[in-house]
């Protein structure tokens, strides 16, 4: 095992230990609660799909609470949740993550119980835990995407955005036709290819003894071997600006008109992308907001306006725009009034109280997440897997404070136009019993919508 790296010398304490097997491992010694935070971060998620496969990343996060060599079907939800624990997984584009909150005492449990679903998790893997978590997985979509208003609007602006082909072109959840294509077989070897202990990052916070903490990662982990057939991820790299508007009609049973946009901006890890959150922030974040006070307060024409960044380290990060109507106004009013406000910041920029007040407010919003010891566990395996250094969390919010408005404004300015921009229109289906004229309006509107 390397020697540990010194800690920080300022902010949040760290150290980082590698394995013979490749298995990273970030520390960070809490005291003030007897709590401890595990989390693991496998660096693979829906960008390292193939086409005719999407979905697969998502459908092995559920796979993985199935049971492994030594721990039956729900039985990692069991001991965590009987030991007094909390825990859970996501899949992203860029990762897939497990944690565990615990006493500090059960910490050991946590390590065991992860390091046997990375090492045995094949040995329970069989047809019933697939058709199972398949069938999961198709409820969630149905439950959060198609069933529901505008569920699929995450999916088409994404899949807008990056051409077909690109990496980031199809979210998580996958297709229906792709789950249901999805084989034993494809899970195996999507296992044997990611859940490698070379391919991951673990990360302990909280009160804990990091030379004992040490002592159990190499007991229950150092004998699981790596692998070395992983693929680099397919290149994301796209052009800044889209260079032209993309635009698509959806006439779904909606409560009210909306239009939604995602614009290209800068990757995940610059100073650029600090400069696009703040200028989000400002335009479209919370009730201060510039869209707010225009589209709520001001001109009534909408009921909710927010605008929000979808940082991505390996592809354009997005900034989402969603705004639902109120009353009779229309797409053309809301949209006309969202450019005249896009126009008037990237002429002039924030003032100086926007700027301040978004700094304060993103600096709240972080200090919130660290606060946590399962908040600080995965800011660090985040910064780790996707940046090469978890130390860099002590430097995240620094940066943020040092932008200036000119940065916010140049960015605003280069990004947030109609040139580089997909939309959405929402317009809501007409009622059975609705006149034929209102019927026409609305293929009017369709025709005059479209591009």
């Amino acid at each position: 095992m390397a020697n540990p790296a010194p800690a920080s010398q300022r902010g949040i304490a760290i150290t980082e230990h590698r394995l013979a097997n490749g298995l990273r491992v970030v520390l960070s010694e809490d005291h003030l609660t007897p709590v401890a935070a595990v989390c693991l971060w496998y660096d693979v998620g829906s960008r390292h799909e193939v086409k005719g496969r999407t979905g697969l990343a998502h459908l092995f996060e559920h796979l993985m609470f199935q049971g492994s060599a030594n721990v039956s079907n729900n039985g990692h939800f069991e001991l965590v949740q009987g030991a007094g624990g909390s825990l859970n997984g996501t899949t992203s584009f860029e990762r897939t993550n497990y944690f565990e909150t615990m006493p500090a005492h059960q910490l050991e449990l946590a390590l065991w119980l992860e390091a046997d679903r990375m090492g045995s998790l094949l040995a329970a893997l069989d047809e019933t835990s697939m058709e199972n978590q398949r069938d999961v997985v198709k409820n969630e979509r149905r439950q959060r995407y198609d069933n529901v208003p505008y569920g699929t609007a995450f999916e088409k602006l994404t899949a807008l955005s990056f051409p077909d082909g690109h990496p980031y072109h199809h979210t998580p959840i996958g297709s229906m036709a792709d789950l249901d294509a999805a084989t034993l077989e494809d899970a195996r070897a999507f296992f044997r290819t990611y859940y490698a202990p070379n391919n991951a990052v673990l990360s302990v916070v909280g009160d804990i003894d990091p030379e004992q903490t040490i002592a159990w990662v190499e007991k229950y982990f150092g004998s699981i071997p790596a692998h070395d057939g992983k693929q680099p991820p397919r290149d994301g790299t796209l052009p800044e600006s889209i260079g032209r508007e993309l635009r698509e009609l959806i006439r779904e049973d909606v409560p009210s008109r909306a239009l939604m946009a995602a614009y290209r901006l800068p990757h995940d890890g610059t100073r650029e992308a600090d400069a696009a959150d703040l200028a989000l922030t400002i335009l479209g974040s919370g009730e201060s907001s510039r869209l707010y006070n225009r589209l709520v307060r001001r001109d009534r024409t909408a009921g909710a306006a927010g605008f929000g960044l979808l940082r991505l380290s390996g592809a354009p990060s997005l900034g989402w725009l969603d705004v639902k109507t109120s009353g009779d106004a229309t797409v053309e009013q809301i949209e006309t009034a969202v450019d005249e406000e896009l126009a008037r910041f990237a002429a002039d920029g924030p003032t100086p109280a926007e700027l301040e007040r978004a700094q304060a407010q993103i600096e709240r919003e972080w200090l919130d997440r660290l606060t946590t010891v399962a908040g600080r566990a995965d800011e660090l395996c985040r910064f780790a897997v996707l940046f090469g250094d978890p130390k860099l969390l002590n430097d995240a919010l620094p940066k943020v404070l040092d932008v200036t408005a000119e940065e916010v404004r140049a960015v605003a300015a280069a990004r947030l136009n109609p040139q580089n921009r997909a939309v959405l229109v929402y317009e809501p289906t007409p009622a059975e019993d609705t006149a034929d004229d209102t019927a026409a309006t609305a293929e009017t509107d369709e025709e005059g919508a479209a591009v």
